[in-house]
């Protein structure tokens, strides 16, 4: 992309994500306020928040897959414009407000599956080292969005209401839908996509089960065998998900991609890091507000309270941008590692101090430095193996898995503070807030342990003296090939720029040439045309290695200059 356009392009992109991520939160702060003004219980105001998390966990996959296609300009679009009615319906005052109101809550979370849309336009658009660190920083804001919107909605709703307060996501995401028409570039040629709706309603009915039991936490105290029931529920459908995908020839999210050790690792860290991480946001949160009469706590407003993410969005954002730096020296499952300590150093401050406003927001300056690292190098390790068409189906279903995650957080900082609360009082025990805390430092352990496996498998990987092992047999790692075979070469100066271009491009991928035009004799209906054939050490390595950015600049130069018959297959073990 030239470099003028890709100017416009960046911020575009880190805006929309922006955008869509604090729209989305807006209903956190909002609770209380909506439950007061549409006279419904804290309960029923807390689906304003659930259901925009709902509907973002099943478009996320959706859009992902529609963006993997012809049409994602067209589906960026449409999504921004249905956030934008959303938005609208949160503002207007209809008949039976509260419903309206949730209608309104449920599109505008379903702009969350935007973010893994922005980093395939990244990916495909800019180029390899430039993408990596937009990427990076389009996971990041989609995490300090929250802190962004928390404050500022916070503070209108004390101004001017409940509908002033949403009146700011109308604003911003009309900018949002602007500034994509304007900017948004088409997808590449020669992508299709298509939607697996069977997958997408079974799913969609397992995350509801999901973000119900993990909301509704007095059924799990009144109501267990329910409770129980539901959640056996839940886990079958996403049994039955799991084989719709796995037969399907167009799946909502490629499952057999997602076993990959390094996906797989890296959505499991994403999981449990996800809960500790919402874990302790909501823990500092809620302590703030909490009033002194409690015994601790601080009686903050829900504004001044919102202020206390101010450090957590500053430092995730420093954070993010140190991150593309700092891989070039550490790899990136090293700094998911690294990041999940830091994290577990938050919870370590807020079980130790937090007799002082101001430790809280040391908490969360170190909270949100974490999450940033975190969020900045998650992408890395899912995209290393992942093909570059494939960008926004894989990073959609890792934050389908971050929105479960934070979902559980959220609910089991409620269940512990609800079983600390002694019979009678309002308020749990200050004793259930350390509870909670060391609840979160195993959960961030766990991360780090996942983080430092990851690590260990990529370095033997990458190391030639390291024998690799079969995931499954434990065999030797079958190897990837190209197998290319020419039918005719109709210009050879583009062939010949071709190959100045293609072998840095093979070399870097960590491709070794076995066969470059040599002699063939061809059988049955063979061609005896110049053939090549290169050995990678993984089937993935291969596939990675296509998809660089130095070998679609190699194909440019190529062009329509030959008709070749081009393959990846894999070896045997």
């Amino acid at each position: 992309m030239a470099r003028s356009e890709a100017r416009p392009l960046v911020p575009a992109l880190v805006f929309i994500a922006l955008v869509v991520a604090a729209v989305a939160s807006l209903g956190t702060p909002l609770i209380t306020s909506v439950a007061t003004s549409f006279h419904v219980s804290l309960g029923s105001a807390q689906w304003t928040l659930t259901v925009a998390l709902l509907s973002g966990a099943v478009a996320t996959p959706v859009l992902g897959r529609l963006g993997a296609g012809p049409h994602r300009r067209a589906t960026i679009l449409a999504t921004l414009a249905v956030v934008v009615a959303g938005s609208a319906l949160t503002v207007l005052p209809l008949p039976l407000p509260f419903a309206w109101l949730l209608v309104g809550r449920a599109a505008q979370g379903v702009g969350l599956g935007l973010t893994a849309l922005m980093m395939g336009v990244a990916r495909d658009h800019l180029p390899e080292e430039r993408s990596a660190a937009v990427i990076a920083l389009i996971s990041v804001v989609s995490i300090i969005g929250a802190g962004v919107g928390y404050p500022l909605a916070a503070l209108l709703a004390e101004l001017g209401g409940v509908r002033a307060a949403y009146g700011l996501g109308l604003v911003v995401t009309a900018a949002a839908l602007l500034t994509a028409w304007r900017c948004m570039p088409e997808a590449p040629e020669g992508r299709s996509a298509h939607v697996d709706v069977a997958g997408a309603v079974v799913l969609a009915a397992a995350l509801l089960l999901v973000l119900f039991l993990a909301g509704e936490r007095n059924l799990w105290s009144r109501h267990l065998a329910v409770a129980a029931g539901l959640a056996v529920l839940a886990v079958v459908l996403l049994c039955v998900w799991v084989v719709i995908e796995l037969r399907g020839t167009t799946p909502l999210v490629d499952v057999r991609a997602v076993r990959h050790p390094a996906v797989a690792g890296a959505n499991l860290a994403m999981f449990v890091g996800g809960i500790g991480m919402y874990l302790l946001l909501t823990l500092i949160t809620r302590y703030a507000q909490t009033p002194h009469g409690a015994g601790y706590g601080f009686g903050l407003t829900t504004f001044v309270a919102g202020l206390v993410l101010v450090p957590f969005s500053v430092l995730g954002f420093v954070a993010g941008k140190l991150t593309p730096r700092v891989r070039t020296r550490i790899a990136d499952p090293l700094l998911l590692a690294g990041s999940a300590v830091v994290v577990g150093g938050g919870f370590a401050l807020f079980a130790a101090a937090r007799s002082d406003s101001a430790e809280l927001f040391v908490a969360m300056g170190v909270l949100g430095f974490g999450v940033g690292g975190f969020s900045a190098a998650m992408p890395g390790v899912i995209l290393a193996v992942t093909p570059k068409s494939e960008t926004s189906s894989a990073m959609s279903f890792n934050y389908v898995v971050r929105s479960v995650g934070y979902s559980l957080g959220s609910a089991i900082g409620g269940l512990i503070l609800a079983a600390g609360t002694g019979r009678g009082h309002l308020f749990p025990d200050d004793s259930a807030y350390t509870t909670a805390a060391l609840v979160g430092i195993g959960a961030m352990a766990i991360t780090t342990l996942t983080g430092l496996a990851l690590a260990r498998r990529r370095s033997s990987e990458t190391n030639p003296y390291v024998t690799r092992t079969h995931p499954h047999t434990g065999g030797s790692m079958p190897k990837g090939y190209w197998v290319s075979v020419y039918r005719t070469i109709s210009d050879p100066e583009k062939l010949a720029a071709y190959n100045k271009l293609a072998g840095p491009a093979v070399q870097a991928g960590g491709g070794r040439v076995l066969v470059r035009g040599g002699r063939v004799v061809a059988y049955d209906a063979g061609i005896a045309e110049r053939t090549i054939l290169i050995e990678f050490d993984s089937f993935e390595q291969a596939v990675a290695a296509r998809e660089s950015a130095a070998y679609q600049e190699a194909l440019a130069a190529l062009s329509d200059g030959v008709e070749r018959d081009f393959r990846i297959v894999e070896g045997i073990d």
